[in-house]
């Protein structure tokens, strides 16, 4: 009974999401980020519809959903989430739906917290190291392997070939990072996403235009100046915002700073649209590393 009702709500739903097939009567995984519809979908191949329902290109702070979208979660054989306040604007929805009973999956449950610089809050940007990926990837894969109708063994097979995926996206970034003069290893960003990036690659995070993780919050005169102190104190020559929130208010800060700065956009929270460059996890990742590279190496 509960998968034919998720059948009929895929298909309800297909038009909006681009994620499910119409009449489809496989089960219906439903990922509340983009990023981790991605790497759900790398896992469960055809075994599983997977519906997303962030828009690629939004800020998972602030997105929202419909009624038909936030009922697809209550029929759903797993409800994926990041969790550590992430999704702001729908976490009412996903805490609805796990008390209707869905079973739940909570990515930031499975890795190595980290508290942002500037508060007791935890930093629910986990995926900036693709080791704490790796986590979740080994403790998503065998809750998508018991969903019946699922076949174990293909889920097994498509998580370790992508666990060895990140493990060659981390020697990656570990390289190219590494190679980055130590003084010049240093970042600054619209809003506090590379934390875990920078505990495990030694880098220095200067500041933030907006204290904390939220996109939500507004900045202070005192937290941008403070900030312009940081650039000019380090001489920093590039400064990185979220391509889902405009460059605004970074551009503010270049001009402020008194020194020529470049503002370099990221796919940092969501990604690309499809086909075009960082429309995967691990692309996006890739695109990031070479633009940090090339923004930091002096």
């Amino acid at each position: 009974m509960k998968r034919a009702l998720a059948a009929v709500v895929v298909a309800a739903i297909a038009a909006l999401t681009g994620c499910a097939a119409v009449g489809s009567d496989r089960p219906t995984v439903v990922v509340t980020t983009d990023l981790l519809g991605d790497i759900t979908a790398n896992l469960v191949g055809d075994e599983v519809d997977v519906i997303t329902l962030m828009p690629r290109g939004s800020d998972p702070h602030s997105f929202e959903l419909s009624a038909r979208e936030a009922a697809s979660m209550r029929s759903a054989d797993l409800l994926v989430s990041n969790g550590l306040g992430l999704e702001e604007g729908v976490q009412s929805h996903v805490d609805a739906a796990v008390a209707d009973g869905a079973p739940s999956f909570v990515a930031g449950d499975h890795i190595e917290p980290l508290d942002y610089a500037d508060s007791d809050a935890v930093d629910p940007h986990f995926w900036t190291d693709p080791t704490q990926t790796a986590r979740v990837v080994e403790a998503l894969a065998p809750q998508l392997a018991r969903i019946d109708g699922v076949e174990a063994s293909v889920v097994d097979t498509a998580a370790a070939a992508y666990l060895g995926e990140l493990d060659e996206l981390d020697a990656e970034m570990s390289d190219t990072l590494g190679a980055i003069p130590a003084t010049h290893r240093a970042l600054v960003t619209n809003h506090h996403v590379f934390g875990y990036l920078a505990r495990r690659y030694d880098v220095r995070i200067l500041g933030a235009a907006i204290p904390g993780g939220t996109t939500l919050a507004a900045p202070s005169a005192a937290d941008l100046q403070d900030l312009v102190d940081a650039i000019d104190e380090a001489g920093v020559t590039t400064i990185f915002a979220d391509s889902s929130q405009p460059d605004r208010l970074m551009q503010v800060l270049a001009d402020e700073a008194g020194r020529d700065v470049d503002v370099v956009s990221l796919f940092t929270e969501s990604l690309a649209p499809e086909g075009s460059p960082g429309s995967t996890y691990l692309d996006m990742m890739r695109r990031n590393l070479q633009s940090i590279a090339d923004g930091l190496t002096p």
